[in-house]
C-alpha cells in the first residue's frame, strides 16, 4: 500500500516556530508534512477544505496528571507531559517506559520522571537512567522539594545529562494545612490560608539555585505577580529558566471559593484580583513561556466534599484552547497562542512537533476561531469532568485533529 496524502486547502497556517501567519495549504504524506504554502494536491489526495480555520501544530500539555486520549484529541492535542505523581511514582526506567506507552496509538506521552525516590524529596532518583528511558524532564511532583541542600544537590546533577528540573513552587511550611491564599475570601469563609509569598519565595530560591548551578528550570506553574518578575528579571541576567501557568490562573481569582465551591479548589491556590491580572500581562509579555491544562481530574466523590477536604485539581484539556485564547484576548493574538501552547513546549522539553515545518511530524490541529460555544462539564469526554468553568460561554473549537498523518479526531 502506498502513503496516505492529505491536502489540507485554504487554512490560515499559523506556526510561530517558522513566523508563518497566512493563507495556504498543507500537504501531508504518510506520518510527516512535505510542503506548505501555495500547494498542489496530487490526484488521491484527501482534500480538507479548511477554509476559515486556523491550522496549527497540533498541541502540546506540558504538564498533566493523566493521560484521556480522548479528551487530548478533542482538545486539539496529541502529546502530552504526563507528571511523575501516578501510582506508583515514576521513579524508575521500567515505570517509566511503561507511561511513554499509556496513550498509545492515540495520543503521545512523554513522561517526566520523578526527581527523588518516591516524590519524597529526599533522595535523588536515577534521573539519568530515567532519561535514557525517554524521561522529557525530571519533576518534582504536586509539591516541591523542601529541602533546599536536596534540590541545590538535584539541579547539579541533571547539568550532567542537560536535563530540565520541573519544579513545583510553594514553601511547604508556609502552605501546610492550607486550602486558600489570604485574603479577604478566606477570612470571610473562615478557610485555612497560606500568604501568596509561599510562591514567590520558593519561586526566588529555586531561582537563585538554577542560576548558581548552571542548570535548566522550568516552573510548572506560577500564580502571582511576585513570582512573574523574579522570573522576568531572572531572566534578563540569563539565568536558564522557563515557567508556565493555568488558563484557571489566569481567568479566575480567589473570589471563586465563596459558597464554598470546591470546583475551585486547585493547586496552587487561586489568587488576588491583582495577581490574575498579573499573570495575564506575563502571558502577553513572554515572561510565562506555556500555558498548560493543568489535567488533574477528581471524581465526584473527591471533589463534592467540604472545601478543606475535597481534592484540588480539574478536568481541563478540552478547554485549553479556548481558555487560552480568552486570556489572550482573542482571534489577534493566534500566533502567541501557538507558541505557548505547542511551539514552546516542543522547544523547551525537546520533542518532536511544536512546527509545520517541512519534514516535521504531521500533527495539525484545524480550529474554527469564531465558533462560539458553552463548556458544558456534563458533555467533557471524561467521566470526572469537574471543572470550575462549566456553563461559561467561549468561543474558538477545535474541528479536526490529525495525529501521525491520521484524523483522530473530527467534531
Amino acid at each position: 500500500m502506498g502513503m496516505t496524502s492529505l491536502h489540507i486547502a485554504n487554512a490560515r497556517i499559523v506556526d510561530p516556530a517558522q513566523g508563518r501567519d497566512a493563507v495556504g495549504d498543507i500537504l501531508i504524506e504518510g506520518r510527516h508534512i512535505v510542503a506548505t504554502g501555495q500547494v498542489e494536491a496530487p490526484a488521491d489526495a484527501q482534500i480538507i477544505d479548511a477554509t476559515g480555520m486556523v491550522a496549527s501544530p497540533a498541541f502540546i500539555d506540558a504538564g498533566i496528571f493523566r493521560a484521556d486520549a480522548a479528551a487530548c484529541l478533542a482538545g486539539g492535542i496529541t502529546r502530552v507531559l504526563l507528571m511523575p505523581d501516578q501510582f506508583p511514582p515514576l521513579d524508575d526506567p521500567a515505570l517509566v517506559e511503561r507511561a511513554m506507552r499509556i496513550g498509545k496509538p492515540h495520543v503521545w506521552v512523554h513522561p517526566f520522571s520523578a526527581a527523588t525516590n518516591g516524590l519524597a524529596g529526599e533522595e535523588l532518583a536515577e534521573i539519568g537512567l530515567m532519561r535514557e528511558a525517554g524521561a522529557a524532564a525530571a519533576a518534582t511532583g504536586r509539591s516541591g522539594i523542601a529541602s533546599t541542600a536536596v534540590m541545590h544537590r538535584l539541579l547539579s546533577y541533571s547539568r550532567a545529562f542537560d536535563m530540565t528540573i520541573v519544579s513545583h513552587a510553594e514553601d511547604a511550611d508556609l502552605v501546610e494545612g492550607a486550602s486558600a491564599t489570604d485574603g479577604e475570601t478566606a477570612t470571610r469563609l473562615g478557610l485555612p490560608s497560606a500568604p501568596a509569598i509561599a510562591e514567590s519565595i520558593a519561586v526566588a530560591r529555586d531561582t537563585r539555585l538554577a542560576e548558581d548551578t548552571g542548570a535548566r528550570l522550568h516552573i510548572r506553574c506560577i500564580s502571582t505577580a511576585e513570582s512573574a518578575a523574579i522570573v522576568a528579571r531572572a531572566k534578563e541576567r540569563g539565568v536558564r529558566i522557563t515557567c508556565g501557568t493555568t488558563p484557571a490562573h489566569l481567568l479566575l481569582n480567589d473570589a471563586e471559593a465563596t459558597d464554598y465551591r470546591s470546583f475551585a479548589r486547585l493547586s496552587p491556590p487561586l489568587r488576588s484580583e491583582t495577581d490574575r491580572l498579573a499573570m495575564v500581562e506575563a502571558l502577553k509579555d513572554g515572561t510565562i513561556d506555556v500555558v498548560s491544562s493543568g489535567h488533574d481530574p477528581r471524581t465526584q466523590e473527591e471533589k463534592r466534599l467540604p472545601w478543606t477536604q475535597a481534592a484540588p485539581g480539574m478536568a481541563g484539556l478540552e478547554t485549553l484552547l479556548p481558555l487560552t485564547l480568552m486570556a489572550l484576548g482573542g482571534d489577534s493574538a493566534y500566533s502567541r497562542l501557538v507558541e505557548v501552547l505547542s511551539s514552546a513546549p516542543a522547544r523547551i522539553f525537546g520533542l518532536p512537533g511544536g512546527t509545520l515545518a517541512e519534514g516535521a511530524p504531521a500533527d495539525v490541529t484545524l480550529v474554527k476561531p469564531d465558533r462560539a460555544w458553552r463548556i458544558d462539564a456534563s458533555a467533557l469526554a471524561h467521566p470526572a469532568a469537574n471543572t470550575p468553568f462549566d456553563r461559561l460561554p467561549v468561543t474558538g473549537k477545535v474541528s479536526m485533529t490529525i495525529k501521525g498523518g491520521e484524523i483522530v479526531y473530527k467534531a
